[in-house]
């Protein structure tokens, strides 16, 4: 069967013997295009090729054409003899001619279901000879872009929740000038004796995992390079024995077995400038002590020079030498965090204790979305600085139909941090309220948000008659939008593909109606009135579109598709 389309057909009428016993003006033919006629970007365009034929028109004689879409009357044309002076279509009374007439009108929902006539009236001279009668040559409208959906999408931001997170908890061990012994006294310091009690509540703590543990051994800046190097290393050997022995009373068995690393750096000169600025020596000798000892890289030459300082090298002695003798002990844990059961637990007992990140984490573990709103909204509550908790308060408040309040929360949002994925946000509220010009300036500032912002230019790319435009935007988006682009872009049946991948359209109402415009496209009257039938079987309010429908003008006199319409 040679396929046609609706797109493209023509309506031909011969109007002729206009006014009955006179020949001034006879057998005009119309040529529509298309027909129906169809709305795109909310108008409507109206071409109309009109032909008179030889001897068509008398030479004096003008006529005044006007067509009418429904009750609109549009522009009207004077077609007007060869002896008629004017700027009107002239037409040779011998050879007849032709001419092309074509106007835009704003979309009327009263076209959706109407015709497009002629009427005028006749002049011979300047005197009135009768009224043109009104013909029908075509019928109004088709309307199909209208089926897009106005789902425009809100993104909701992401959390940077982590269960598991790397911790460290950090000891040190000091010691006596060239020792590597710990004394007993270091083992009773405050954060030696925290260390041991860590290390005995991690042992029964199953949220807590020790990976490793390092020990890094320093010897203070003065003395022979070569014994401190040494040093450093038996101070780091000396300390893992003493905090294994530790991990035994505390009965820690991962802190018992060899995940140890230990490390001898020698001399800790970065220590002691780290060391000697937060001390209280004057700063100009704090300055001279670095130049000079910055001057000399040898460390022997540099121990020397400190010897030479005097009562300066006794406070070192004293006061900043003793800090840098010592072994460092870091252990490095994974933690893991509270369940989703105990975060869900702790909105509703305890919200205060949870930080953003989890706030924010908890509200996609609620399926419910009041219960998402109210975690969102201690979110916000909480951390007003973090324009998230706004912008997700917004995006709940428009799933909900809320959209002042959600546009007020987006507007929050944005002016704590102005930024893509809000701008998006407002784009929506503005595309499903009918503010098209602000939803494409707000999503233009979105792009690269995600995805959800080209399926919003998609749609109002459909609503401007962009259809190419649409496809791209929507991608591998296989929704209803995207089909119905395909399907007025003329994609050859890619919107039938469409609908089969599409989860949510394959096999509901509004899917299976634009299967059957397809079908008609496509000139298959049966496969049309088939995929009609499912879709009344799915929601019956369709019948009332499609009765009026001008994609199946061609089956109104179908006793199948009259039956299904009632």
């Amino acid at each position: 069967m040679k396929k046609q389309t609706i797109k493209g057909l023509t309506f031909f009428v011969v109007a002729g013997a206009l006014v009955s016993g006179c020949t001034l003006l006879k057998d005009i033919d119309y040529q529509v295009t298309p027909c129906p006629l169809e709305m795109h970007g909310d108008s409507v365009r109206v071409k109309i090729d009109v032909k008179l034929p030889t001897k068509g028109i008398k030479k004096k004689v003008s006529a005044e054409v006007t067509p009418m879409l429904g009750n609109t009357a549009l522009k009207s044309v004077t077609i007007q003899g060869e002896k008629v002076t004017g700027n009107g279509q002239s037409i040779k009374y011998k050879t007849g001619g032709s001419f092309t007439y074509t106007d835009i009108v704003a979309y009327k929902p009263e076209y959706e279901d109407t015709q497009l006539k002629v009427t005028g009236s006749l002049k011979k001279g300047k005197k009135a000879k009768g009224a043109i009668p009104e013909k029908k040559i075509c019928d109004a409208t088709i309307v199909t872009p209208f089926l897009v959906n106005k789902d425009f999408k809100v993104i909701l931001e992401k959390d940077a929740f982590n269960r598991v997170t790397e911790k460290g908890f950090s000891a040190q061990i000091n010691y006596d000038k060239s020792k590597s012994i710990v004394k007993p006294t270091e083992l009773k310091e405050k954060d030696i004796v925290d260390y041991h009690t860590w290390l005995a509540a991690a042992q029964t703590n199953a949220k807590i995992a020790i990976k490793s543990i390092s020990i890094t051994g320093y010897a203070s800046p003065e003395g022979e390079v070569g014994r401190n190097d040494s040093l450093s290393h038996e101070r780091a050997a000396s300390a893992k024995a003493s905090v294994m022995a530790l991990a035994k009373t505390a009965k820690n068995d991962k802190a018992q077995t060899e995940i140890y690393s230990l490390t001898g750096r020698g001399e800790d000169f970065d220590g002691f400038k780290k060391e000697l600025e937060m001390s209280t020596m004057n700063n100009d000798e704090k300055q001279l002590i670095i130049r000079v000892l910055e001057m000399h890289k040898d460390p022997a030459t540099r121990e020397t020079e400190m010897h030479n300082m005097g009562k300066t090298f006794a406070f070192l002695e004293q006061h900043i030498f003793p800090k840098l003798r010592r072994s460092e002990i870091n252990v490095t844990y994974d933690k893991t965090g509270h369940s989703d059961e105990e975060l869900k637990a702790l909105s509703v007992s305890h919200p205060d204790s949870l930080t953003v990140e989890e706030l924010l984490f908890t509200a996609t573990l609620v399926t419910d979305l009041n219960e998402k709103l109210r975690i969102y909204k201690i979110a916000e509550k909480n951390f007003p600085g973090d324009y998230r908790t706004a912008n997700n308060v917004g995006a709940v408040l428009y799933m909900q139909n809320k959209l002042t309040d959600a546009k007020a929360a987006f507007e929050r949002a944005n002016a704590i941090n102005d930024n893509p994925v809000t701008k998006n946000n407002l784009g929506a509220i503005a595309g499903v309220t009918g503010n098209r010009e602000d939803a494409k300036k707000l999503l233009n500032q979105a792009k690269g948000a995600g995805s959800e912002v080209t399926y919003n230019l998609g749609i109002l790319n459909i609503q401007d008659g962009l259809y190419n435009d649409a496809v791209s935007n929507f991608g591998s988006d296989n929704s209803f939008n995207k089909a119905l682009a395909q399907l007025l872009a003329n994609s050859n049946g890619a919107e039938v593909t469409t609908l089969d991948n599409s989860e949510n359209d394959k096999a509901s109402a509004q899917g299976y109606y634009l299967r059957a415009i397809s079908a008609m496209r496509q000139g298959n009257a049966d496969a049309a009135i088939g995929h009609l039938k499912s879709c009344f079987a799915a929601d019956s309010s369709w019948k009332t579109k499609a009765a009026k429908d001008k994609e199946f003008l061609k089956l109104v006199e179908n006793p199948s598709f009259s039956s299904i319409v009632k």
